[in-house]
């Protein structure tokens, strides 16, 4: 009897227990679930915010950098303050993409709305500091590139801004023109944080849009298109506009029809589709640039990985700030910027004059228009092959080298060789070598096929210099008589994305020997500040006017007055015209190549110290381009052992 009362007691605890735990674990749930819900509640009937809820904010997840981090940095939740750089919390793990796109976006009309969601979006940047950014105009369906039919530039209407949860910012910006309200100061300092990337395609250009329409500065951006050619295993089948991009590496589809690009952007209300296209596009660039890092929804957490902009902008190395060369920025009629030549029936575009030491985002020239081509379209591929793979050999038919067949005929020409063979085609000379190969294993003594050495793509190539020109040409003569061993064949976009490659090497480079590229030493020109400054203030007020705020204006007006020394003049067309067209460019006595500065740093160690350049370049190509045609024997030490035996590691260096 005892014992059957024990277990009925030991029973009724337990099950009194379980109840009470039950009910601690709903009370905090229910309690997480109402702070959750506080923010959107608090915007409701103030800011047209969806009813769709934002992401919750999960688990921390690591960082996949190709590059690494030299110091991690602790962080803390703070609140981010004008002006201040970032101190972040723990990451957290990225919302999936279907679920980022889900996210309704939320108009902004006025300061006060802006007031009103400035807390949610400072929020998400405590996290990640980064936004995917776009901008959208007026503009003409016949042209589409944002130049209206009677010619004038379209000034940006609405500008886009992405958080990492989906969060989207629209702000319709031409309620802010003429002075009608104030831009809110939380607004220009977060487009201008140096310590908050911009992502997105053709960024660093809507930047120039923002400067030269509101006077806007966009600081710290990142084209997603370097991004993405970095990225040698991602595969890109479509090219490189947002559209393509978002299809091959998020296999999402945009809505580009051409109609929508070009409706009109300062209705008012814009349609749900106009909010979603333009929403699509900041969402899309922002889950674009987690992916080409490596940062997925299901990485493992780690306590010790943070997300700061230090280590964010670690992976972005030489692409901030940076225009996207050799492919043009313009909008194109399928989807997103375009910089693979999709539709290239564009025949306008404003040319942009930027000073390339300064990096200051420049206003377009008014008088001028410019057409860009996009990369590796305009390369002048070759007509005829580059080896024709004959053979001279010596008098007692030792072999000597390969050569083209003008080479080779041109001995038969002169009557100093006799032809052995036709097929393949075999000149013996008539006369004793300077010099015979050390051994039947020289890599000039192969037969080289004529293909991209990259893809293998064999009807379009063009010569590749693997250890650039620039340097190239200040080599002494001893290492660059004869040496055809780093000239390749590589097709037109192989080539084009092998040069973005070999600028992050060049500035890699310029940090290490003190030879910036750009800096005063390193250019022939000079930009002198002031005039710069006069003939941007020029062209701003000739291409924007009266759409300039009033002090903006006013105060590029005095710029104007105080360099022609007339305070109180009038400024006609005439003088802005004038002003415009100065030339801010002055002959620089100190004039030192930056690449002649690199060769001189690494001839100072030697005949040793060369070759160390001549390697690093050709170990750069092997690592970034990852060739799969290479030709028999092509190594990155080539003649590095025969210099050492000619010369010995005392050799003189004479410099070109």
């Amino acid at each position: 009897m005892a014992i059957r009362q024990s277990a009925l007691t030991a029973a009724v605890v337990t099950l009194l227990g379980a109840t009470l735990g039950g009910l601690l674990l709903w009370r905090q749930r229910a309690l997480r679930t109402k702070k959750q819900q506080l923010p959107a509640q608090g915007l409701k009937g103030q800011v047209r915010v969806s009813s769709c809820p934002l992401p919750v904010e999960p688990e921390p997840v690591v960082l996949e950098c190709k590059k690494p981090v030299e110091s991690q940095i602790q962080f803390k939740q703070t609140q981010l303050s004008p002006g201040q750089s970032l101190v972040l919390p723990l990451p957290a793990v990225l919302p999936p993409v279907d679920q980022v796109l889900a996210v309704q976006p939320v108009m902004v009309s006025s300061e006060e709305e802006w007031e009103q969601l400035w807390p949610m979006l400072q929020k998400d940047l405590s996290v990640y500091p980064v936004l995917g950014l776009d901008c959208e105009w007026v503009k003409s369906q016949t042209k589409a590139l944002g130049v209206s039919v009677k010619g004038k530039t379209s000034t940006v209407s609405l500008l886009q801004m992405a958080s990492y949860s989906g969060l989207c910012v629209l702000v319709r910006l031409q309620l802010f023109r003429g002075g009608q309200q104030h831009l809110p100061l939380t607004l220009k300092e977060v487009l201008s944080d140096p310590h908050i990337l911009k992502v997105g395609v053709g960024c660093y250009e809507d930047g120039k849009r923002l400067t030269r329409d509101y006077g806007l500065v966009l600081g710290c951006t990142v084209d997603l298109r370097y991004l993405a050619l970095r990225q040698r295993k991602v595969v890109l089948n479509n090219g490189l506009s947002l559209k393509s991009l978002a299809a091959d590496l998020l296999d999402v589809s945009l809505e580009k029809s051409l109609k929508l690009r070009c409706s009109d952007w300062e209705a008012d209300p814009l349609t749900l589709q106009q909010m979603t296209y333009a929403a699509r596009d900041a969402q899309v660039s922002i889950a674009l640039f987690f992916r080409l890092l490596g940062l997925h929804t299901d990485n493992t957490p780690s306590p010790d990985t943070g997300s700061g902009y230090s280590q964010l902008a670690n992976c972005c190395q030489g692409v901030v700030d940076t225009p996207f060369r050799g492919r043009g920025g313009e909008e194109c009629e399928d989807g997103g910027k375009s910089v693979d030549g999709e539709r290239r029936s564009r025949k306008l575009q404003q040319s942009v004059f930027e000073s390339p030491e300064s990096g200051d985002q420049q206003v377009p020239d008014p008088r001028r228009n410019n057409k860009r081509k996009p990369l590796g379209v305009g390369y002048s591929a070759r007509k005829s092959p580059l080896y024709d793979n004959c053979f001279l050999h010596a008098p007692d038919g030792q072999p000597l080298c390969t050569c083209d067949k003008k080479k080779a005929k041109w001995y038969l020409d002169k009557g100093i060789g006799v032809l052995q063979s036709e097929d393949p085609f075999i000149v013996r000379l008539l006369f004793e070598p300077s010099g015979r190969p050390d051994s039947q294993q020289d890599y000039y003594l192969t037969a080289k096929e004529n293909l991209c050495v990259v893809c293998g793509k064999n009807d379009s190539y063009i010569r590749k210099n693997i250890v650039p020109h620039e340097y190239r040409r200040h080599f002494p003569t001893e290492m660059k008589d004869h040496n055809s061993h780093d000239i390749l064949l590589l097709c037109t976009s192989c080539h084009a994305a092998s040069n973005v490659h070999d600028g992050f090497l060049k500035q890699q480079l310029a940090d290490e020997h003190a030879a910036p590229q750009g800096c005063e030493e390193g250019v022939r020109l000079l930009e002198d500040s002031d005039r710069r400054r006069v003939r941007s203030a020029a062209r701003a007020l000739l291409t924007a006017g009266e759409g300039l705020p009033g002090p903006r204006r006013d105060e590029l007006q005095e710029v104007i007055r105080s360099f022609f020394n007339d305070p109180d003049g009038e400024l006609t067309t005439d003088t802005l015209q004038s002003a415009a067209g100065l030339e801010t460019r002055i002959f620089n006595e100190s004039y030192v190549p930056h690449g002649l500065k690199v060769v001189q740093a690494h001839a100072k160690q030697g005949l040793k110290g060369l070759m160390g350049l001549e390697r690093h370049w050709r170990q750069h190509f092997l690592s970034t381009m990852t060739p799969r045609y290479l030709p028999p024997l092509w190594s990155v030490n080539h003649n590095h052992s025969k210099f050492l035996r000619k010369y010995g590691e005392d050799l003189l260096i004479q410099l070109n």
